[in-house]
């Protein structure tokens, strides 16, 4: 990145970092649900540190985007220069396929805490196509851009703004509640809430038991007036899907 001061080189790649795992996050872990972030850890079995793994995971993006943005605004003279949109686009480009790449790498084969579609029959056919596309070729075209000419004009100043403006987008989007049948939900209660404490709270509010967890603290239930969902917030739910008070990725599980 010549003639690329540096905050706006490693703001860009950061901020690139941190949309790749908000991508990865909201489309795999909530909207496709193939795998939590550690799905294939047999001693992370509870869905309560599932959920919480996911969270610290999305905590974590936007950390890393907090910082993108911090050092793209010590840029800010620099994204008037020619050609800045142009480059920062391409560090952003590497950024997103180095989450992907890193990712694969690490998560999918030396640790193997999760992989792409964990229910697939041949796994490593899923991790690979995604290697490749979202991790090899978005740094390929990204390498390209910081090669070329680029643009005469700067440009700088609006992928700044979109760039920026499409981290800050990630999160809510991930805290929206699910797109499912608001008859069905899932509750999770508190620890130190015993099964016959839970049990008799969901039967308060006229939920019907569809599914439980081994460990007795999350419940899949169905409710013909989920409009009660949030009184067994006073019997000790500490989150409940498709309620008026659902909360990111828990509001996306499925049982």
């Amino acid at each position: 990145m010549t003639n690329t001061p540096s905050s706006l080189k490693w703001g860009g790649f950061l901020l690139g970092f941190a949309l790749g795992g908000f991508f990865d996050g909201i489309l795999l872990h909530q909207v496709l649900q193939w795998h939590h972030l550690l799905s294939n850890v047999n001693a992370v079995q509870e869905m309560r540190i599932q959920i919480m793994a996911d969270g610290m995971f999305h905590l974590l993006m936007y950390v890393i985007a907090a910082v993108a943005l911090v050092k793209l605004w010590r840029a800010r003279v620099a994204t008037t220069a020619a050609g800045a949109g142009h480059r920062l686009w391409g560090a952003a480009l590497i950024g997103f396929g180095a989450w992907h790449i890193a990712d694969g790498v690490f998560s999918h084969w030396v640790t193997g805490i999760h992989r792409i579609k964990i229910d697939s029959p041949n796994p490593l056919t899923w991790d690979l196509i995604w290697f490749l596309v979202f991790g090899v070729l978005p740094s390929f075209i990204g390498w390209w851009m910081l090669r070329g000419p680029g643009a005469r004009s700067g440009g700088g100043r609006r992928a700044v703004a979109t760039l920026g403006i499409s981290a800050l987008m990630a999160g809510p989007i991930a805290a929206l509640p699910a797109p499912s049948d608001s008859t069905q939900m899932v509750v999770l209660f508190a620890p130190g809430v015993s099964s016959g404490q839970a049990f008799n709270a969901l039967a308060k509010v006229g939920a019907r038991v569809v599914w439980v967890d081994r460990f007795g603290g999350m419940w899949a239930v169905q409710m013909d007036d989920p409009d009660r969902a949030w009184q067994l917030y006073k019997n000790g739910a500490m989150l409940v899907s498709n309620a008026r008070f659902s909360l990111g990725c828990f509001s996306w599980i499925k049982i």
